[in-house]
């Protein structure tokens, strides 16, 4: 589980010694003491992925591992506790599947959810495109978990849609969200959930939900994170 802090990219925030380190089979730059070391609060290490971004992660110390380091990635790959993953890696099918290799009639989504806390007041972010046109959608959904957030922000996406006929994909940093909805990961929560936007992806003649590396750069990720955040934070205002 990554935990996500909405910082001000401050002086202070910019004058921290950091690391470049492995999360994940990820190059990150990791918080660093006084002593040269990674930075250790209740078990968790601070990262970014990149040093001028706004967000930065507290992650477990145990996922955080030397360049050079000769971990090997299946060790990345295990599912978390209450699923079972198959049909493969999400991250393989998004480089197969990449916007700019999209035909052009295909309808393009990108979607996130993002609460304070976990639960915590929440929010969805969506961004739409099809020939040119653009639509944004930012929510807040209530009290709730980071995970609903990102499959309430998948179903209101496809809610949106006028036609189930044309091809569709749709972008998630979520791998939780995917693997529930597309790659047979078994869950012991939100299954009333997962079943109902199940149910809604059955309509589409063609829709493929697709994994996105979240804070990379990829710019539809990156607004409707922001959009999504905007939307927690609002509390319904």
């Amino acid at each position: 589980m990554i935990e996500s802090l909405n910082v001000e990219n401050t002086m202070d925030q910019l004058s921290k010694n950091w690391k470049r380190m492995c999360f994940k089979g990820q190059k990150v730059w990791v918080a660093l003491d006084a002593q040269g070391l990674p930075e250790i609060r209740e078990g968790k290490v601070l990262i970014k992925y990149q040093l001028n971004q706004e967000y930065e992660y507290r992650v477990h110390e145990s996922n955080i591992h030397p360049l050079d380091s000769s971990v090997p990635k299946s060790r990345y790959k295990k599912p978390e506790a209450g699923r079972t993953a198959s049909k493969g890696d999400p991250a393989d099918e998004h480089q197969n599947n990449s916007p700019q290799n999209i035909d052009t009639d295909t309808i393009l989504i990108y979607t996130d959810g993002a609460s304070s806390g976990n639960p915590g007041p929440a929010g969805i972010g969506i961004l739409l495109r099809h020939k040119g046109r653009e639509k944004e959608v930012s929510r807040f959904i209530g009290e709730t978990t980071n995970n609903v957030a990102e499959l309430q922000a998948i179903q209101t996406a496809l809610e949106e849609l006028k036609s189930v006929h044309l091809p569709v994909r749709l972008f998630t940093d979520s791998t939780y969200a995917q693997g529930v909805l597309s790659l047979g990961w078994k869950a012991k929560k939100n299954e009333a959930l997962i079943r109902s936007v199940k149910d809604l992806m059955a309509k589409f003649k063609d829709l493929k939900i697709l994994h996105v590396m979240g804070h990379k750069g990829e710019e539809g990720n990156e607004r409707a994170n922001r959009l999504a955040v905007s939307a927690a934070k609002s509390r319904g205002k």
